[in-house]
């Protein structure tokens, strides 16, 4: 009997995946997470078999990882403004699989599994939503996969899995008559997010709001939650006090959110493209809440609230963004998922609403794969082209050496290796563009002096000045055939 009872909802469940997919994911069962899990691997199969292009971020985190595993201290010897967890990932990744573009899909896709899960597992074990079902987490996967540079396991990725812990706890909370001494996890966890994308700090507030607006916290609770943020960030900055390397923490880490900017790097085209449909889906979610307030319960309408305040948080940090991408607007994504699962649940015609999810579903995977294939190859749209690593001029005169590359392009480094700590620009201008100060002068010849690099590519029109401030260096270099390339003399006798 129990074998019967199995067989006939497992074939009425088949039949409809075969149809109609938004109505496999309205059961509730061991088979939809499965499911989940593969359509998720499915879609991003054709990235783990030829990854997709690679994009400067992801050559600047490789550097990272790999300067880290020749000994050096980030900030200090790593002049670059991605934050200490995510550096201790590219490091790890780096120790495992060297310069390995496919090992970042592969982890990206792990933790995109895991989030698409835990959201999901969220929703149904606290009764978030009025049916048990894995509609939010279809539509999280989907989200995930706006545009290829979303595949890959950036800051904003790893941070948002923590961000999205300190929810889960916020909620637990929620569901009580009052706030307990785990709050200190939910500032544990947004510490966390910060260490691996310090914009992701802007989410302290976020919890200080929804603690003082929906539960009962006392003032010690309060006082817990700021606790639980501050400890892992003081034992980062105790870390980099006992190095001698504080100033450059502030400096590279710190102060860097309010300087580095990319801008340049923005393809606004594919950015809109992407975040149209995940944008307008999550908005249509939070307006057809107001015409239905009467369905939800309390503790319901709370969560809801949260997620608004969620995604107000976002928004705010899209002014500390070091460049605009859809991989960065990862960030966006739970509270996006949350309101449009809303939306395609509440359409009553069923046949409405797959078809409408049919058509985002198609549109959001062209843009994806027109972006890492392509699928038209004299279309720009999904590209992402500024932000794509590109055959530099250099390519084909040097191979596997040491480097020192002065602009925002890094693409020299694919094929070479970091010299000296000025890996990212907005932070070497701090000496490189400041050469009428004598002790910038010498800072600039002390670096180039411990790790000299055999090439210098200046994009920036600086070494000419630095020359003409230190002739012991120029005396090293020589100008090659090509327009602002420098070779040191020793490497040309090698």
């Amino acid at each position: 009997m129990e074998t019967a009872n199995f067989v006939v909802p497992f074939a009425d469940i088949y039949g409809k995946t075969t149809n109609h997919l938004l109505s496999f994911f309205r059961v509730n069962s061991t088979l939809q997470i499965v499911g989940l899990l593969l359509l998720l691997g499915l879609i991003r199969l054709p990235f783990l078999l030829s990854p997709p292009p690679l994009l400067i971020p992801e050559l600047n985190w490789m550097l990272v990882g790999e300067q880290i595993n020749n000994g050096n201290l980030l900030y200090r010897d790593i002049w670059d403004s991605v934050s200490p967890l995510s550096a201790l990932v590219y490091w790890l990744l780096d120790l495992a699989f060297g310069r390995s573009h496919l090992a970042y899909h592969v982890a990206g896709t792990a933790v995109a599994a895991f989030q698409v899960f835990y959201f999901n597992w969220v929703m149904n074990v606290r009764d978030i939503y009025p049916d048990r079902n894995w509609i939010p987490g279809l539509i999280y996967a989907l989200f995930l996969n706006m545009s290829f540079d979303c595949s890959t396991l950036s800051p904003t990725l790893l941070s948002t899995t923590f961000l999205l812990l300190a929810f889960g706890t916020l909620v637990k909370q929620m569901d009580r008559r009052g706030a307990t001494d785990e709050v200190f996890e939910v500032g544990f966890y947004i510490s966390l997010s910060a260490l691996f994308y310090l914009p992701s700090a802007l989410f302290l507030i976020w919890a200080l709001m929804s603690l003082l607006l929906y539960t009962g916290a006392s003032f010690r609770q309060h006082s817990l939650l700021l606790f639980g943020f501050a400890f892992p960030i003081l034992l980062t900055v105790l870390y980099y006090y006992l190095a001698d390397s504080l100033d450059d923490f502030n400096r590279n880490l710190l102060s860097s959110v309010f300087r580095v900017r990319q801008y340049d790097l923005t393809d606004f085209q594919t950015l809109a493209a992407s975040l149209f449909l995940p944008f307008a889906m999550g908005t249509l979610g939070l307006l057809s809440l107001f015409r239905q307030t009467t369905r939800y319960v309390n503790f319901q309408q709370r969560c809801q609230q949260i997620m608004m305040i969620w995604g107000l948080t976002a928004l705010v940090s899209v002014g500390l963004m070091p460049f605009l991408a859809p991989m960065l607007f990862i960030i966006f994504v739970p509270a996006l998922a949350f309101f449009a699962a809303y939306y395609f649940q509440g359409i009553r015609r069923e046949f409405i609403a797959e078809l409408i999810f049919t058509g985002v579903f198609v549109f959001t995977l062209l843009i994806l794969y027109q972006g890492a294939l392509p699928l038209v190859r004299n279309w720009e749209l999904g590209r992402l082209s500024a932000l794509q690593v590109k055959p530099s001029p250099i390519d084909r005169l040097v191979q596997k050496q040491k480097i020192l590359v002065i602009g925002e392009d890094i693409s020299a480094y694919r094929n070479n290796q970091v010299a000296t700590p000025y890996l990212n620009w907005d932070l070497a201008k701090y000496d490189l563009r400041s050469l009428d100060n004598y002790e910038n002068v010498i800072s600039v010849y002390d670096h180039l002096h411990k790790d000299p690099p055999s090439y210098i590519i200046d994009k920036e029109n600086v070494i000419k000045k630095l020359f003409l401030r230190a002739p012991s260096l120029a005396a090293l270099y020589e100008k090659t055939g090509q327009d602002g390339i420098y070779r040191r003399k020793e490497a040309l006798s090698n």
